[in-house]
């Protein structure tokens, strides 16, 4: 065996999972692999039998013997290393410095199940995975074209993490792609572990709170955001996807709307849309009314607010702080506690603790309904992260609302929408299609035209080709 391998052998050692033995006839043929990485199957029934039979010295004759097709020689020590720790296993004689890398890969994964973050009820039950080639198969089984085109690469010096770009040629825009290329290719990390480690990298706004990629399990919607002409990125290990440049309006679009008819897509959205701003902006208005603008408050309502607060002792921000914390704490204990258990405590808790404050005089029982209806209304909001940041960005105005009234809820809401003005997802304008206004991008974010009216592409993508139909309609002359 040449000095360098049996180098690489003595330093592979000090793991108790490395194998390096002698096998063959007259033992000349050492074989070195990783236990955890291969596939024991492969390794007893296919590669084992091969090698007890093989015949020759030299690496060449032994290379020509082994009838697998993923198999090359490697000469190069650092190389033989990658490949040992990727699953592949190791041929080599006394002699040479050469080698033969033969593939033999253990590839486990779990079986596909529904979505479970983004689940509907009409529509694909199928969800991404944590394997990246089944992920891949899953949009090729949607776009089976030869213009959907994936670029694989690596990122992170220590887990060697595989990563697939992918883009349909001729649709979407290349300056959109080389955006990505370039800001994945920038990525100086040594453990990559999930999509979500990516994206808190090459974010146009490390500070904003808002989302500016739209991450997804579900390969239905990857499809529809590649025909769009969205770039998507899929990373090994990780049950989700993110796809770019995004706007707002495509975290108000749940998937299943697409599964409707589009009049009831069209109520939808405008319902979760509705549902954000309650969410927003009920408590701190509620807080503004009784700080500072209580003689708007009609008639018919005075009565009923004032024998609700008769007894409380805090001021009607510190109530408000109180029940939605007191919210947040129940959401978060529920999603942390096992499935069965965390769905006891949500509704137990909710109506124990919601019951047990009004009782004791620290909150009344008109806020505890509003409280309890905008979270409700957070929960309409179909992206995940987006939704956490409909409940974070609650709390500013909250604190304005009980410094400055009404007014502080509106300079609050100018910070806000500066903020978004000026934010990018890969150099698209955030707020698009409304600023820049896009009428023709509404019929896909605020509302839902019928889908045979539906054929030209969101502008937001900037799309090499903006029509989605091959034919014109004919002419009615014609």
């Amino acid at each position: 065996m040449g000095k360098q391998f049996d180098e690489l052998v003595n330093f592979h050692s000090k793991s108790s999972d490395f194998v390096s033995v002698a096998i063959a006839v007259d033992e000349s043929i050492f074989i070195s692999y990783y236990e955890t990485m291969v596939d024991s199957k492969s390794l007893l029934q296919d590669l084992f039998p091969v090698i007890v039979r093989l015949n020759g010295d030299k690496i060449e004759d032994l290379y020509a013997s082994l009838p697998f097709p993923g198999k090359q020689i490697v000469t190069d020590t650092n190389e033989q290393t990658q490949l040992l720790m990727i699953g592949y296993i190791l041929l080599s004689n006394r002699t040479e410095e050469a080698c033969i890398a033969v593939q033999a890969v253990r590839t486990e994964s779990r079986s596909i199940n529904a979505p479970e973050v983004e689940f509907s009820v009409i529509g694909p039950k199928d969800a991404l995975i944590e394997q990246l080639d089944t992920n891949i198969m899953q949009i090729r089984r949607r776009l089976p074209v030869p213009e959907l085109r994936v670029t694989r690469m690596e990122i992170g010096s220590l887990s060697k993490t595989k990563c697939a770009v992918m883009h349909l040629e001729g649709i979407a825009n290349p300056l959109n792609l080389d955006y990505m290329m370039k800001r994945l290719n920038k990525i100086d990390m040594d453990v990559i572990t999930d999509s979500t480690n990516i994206i808190q990298i090459i974010v146009d706004n490390k500070y904003s709170l808002f989302p500016q990629f739209l991450e997804t399990e579900r390969p239905d919607r990857l499809a529809h955001v590649l025909s769009f002409g969205g770039i998507a990125v899929l990373v090994d290990g990780s049950s989700q996807a993110f796809t770019g440049p995004v706007t707002i309006g495509q975290f108000l679009v749940a998937y299943e709307d697409y599964y409707l008819s589009w009049h009831l897509g069209s109520f939808f959205r405008i319902l979760r849309i509705l549902s954000i701003l309650f969410s927003i902006f009920a408590t701190p208005v509620y807080i503004a009314i009784l700080t500072y603008h209580y003689h708007i408050i009609p008639t018919l309502l005075i009565g009923p607010i004032i024998s609700s607060r008769i007894n409380l002792p805090f001021p009607p921000y510190l109530e408000v702080i109180f029940m939605e914390l007191t919210i947040e704490l129940l959401r978060e204990a529920g999603a942390r506690l096992p499935t069965k258990i965390g769905q006891t405590i949500g509704i137990v808790g909710g109506i124990v603790i919601g019951t047990a404050a009004v009782q004791a005089a620290l909150t009344s029982n008109i806020l505890l309904t509003i409280v309890a209806l905008s979270a409700l209304a957070s929960f309409a909001v179909p992206i995940f992260h987006f939704s956490n940041t409909i409940r974070v960005i609650r709390y500013p105005f909250i604190l304005s609302a009980q410094m400055l009234g009404l007014v502080g809820i509106v300079v609050c809401a100018s910070f806000l929408l500066v903020h978004l003005l000026r934010l990018k997802s890969l150099g698209t304008p955030y707020l698009q299609p409304f600023y820049p206004l896009r009428f023709q991008d509404w019929q896909d974010s605020v509302f839902r035209v019928p889908t045979a009216s539906f054929n030209k592409r969101p502008g937001a993508f900037r799309p090499l080709r903006k029509d989605r139909t091959r034919t014109k309609k004919p002419d009615i002359d014609e």
